[in-house]
């Protein structure tokens, strides 16, 4: 798999289970009292605009290649779909705390929930799944507390701090410090691929109002600016308490490489959905 790769502290691995080509942090690799990984598009069963590893039921695709998409996932974590819960993603800033009964709510059975862009759990042996096509994958581990969390922002959420949103739901419900986790921002579309109209571009003004210069830069027509969603999210990251040295930042631009990771962007909406998941082992 051939990846262009962007300047990071962090590069991703690619690593291979039978057919299916992932990404995981080496950060998040040190964890092993967690499994974590992050999807291409190799190595599923989806075809056409899906092809070949679709998480979305949403787009499209056939209900059975999508429960199969998932079950080679789940056997990499070396458990089965009914151990999954799903996000329910609208952009917002909710974050929903996850048990025994949410098991494979969105994949298996029927989410009963909605508006869901953060999921967060300290029971072990579920796996928490986001799903993403430009948008930003962020995961956060305390390792201490033995509690996980995983989110979805995209620019709205990165406006609405998610990042913040998600540290504090994690102290709020297991007593985690952001002192003590580990974060890490996954692949999403870069800031030279994504360009935003004026509206956007006074929110990201209005929340980000001292420091919005390091986020926008001039696009290429008048009145259109380029977003640099991933300094947004490692500076949201590191004011809500998250050490630098904890803290790992993906090379990986969903937009430059949409070969082999999907992009809303790169291919006018026609396409299916990446997928960020995150286990608590047992």
């Amino acid at each position: 798999m051939e990846l262009t790769r962007k300047e990071s502290n962090a590069p991703m691995k690619v690593r291979k289970y039978k057919e299916a080509e992932y990404l995981t942090f080496p950060l998040l690799d040190e964890v092993k009292s967690i499994r974590h990984l992050f999807t291409t598009r190799i190595g599923g069963v989806s075809e056409g605009i899906y092809a070949t590893m679709n998480f979305s039921y949403q787009r499209g695709d056939r209900k059975e290649a999508v429960d199969e998409n998932f079950r080679r996932i789940a056997e990499i974590f070396e458990t089965t779909p009914d151990k999954i819960v799903c996000s329910r993603q609208t952009h917002t800033i909710n974050v929903r705390l996850v048990t025994d009964k949410d098991c494979g709510k969105g994949v298996v059975y029927p989410a009963d929930y909605e508006d869901i862009d953060g999921l967060i759990t300290n029971v072990p042996g579920i796996v928490l799944c986001t799903s993403f096509a430009d948008c930003v994958p962020l995961y956060f581990v305390d390792e201490k507390n033995r509690a996980i969390g995983l989110a979805h922002s995209g620019w709205r959420g990165t406006v609405s701090r998610m990042g913040k949103v998600m540290v504090e739901a994690m102290g709020a419900s297991f007593g985690s410090r952001p002192e003590d986790m580990a974060a890490a921002i996954g692949p999403c579309i870069c800031q030279d691929c994504y360009e935003v109209g004026e509206d956007v571009a006074r929110k990201v003004k209005e929340g980000f109002p001292r420091e919005w210069e390091a986020l926008l830069k001039d696009g290429k027509e008048e009145g259109k600016y380029q977003l640099d969603l991933w300094e947004a999210n490692r500076r949201i990251l590191l004011q809500a308490g998250i050490k630098p040295e904890r803290l790992a930042m993906t090379d990986l631009c969903t937009c430059c490489n949409s070969s082999v990771l999907f992009s809303h962007r790169a291919s006018n909406g026609q396409r299916g959905n990446l997928a960020a998941f995150l286990e608590l082992r047992r």
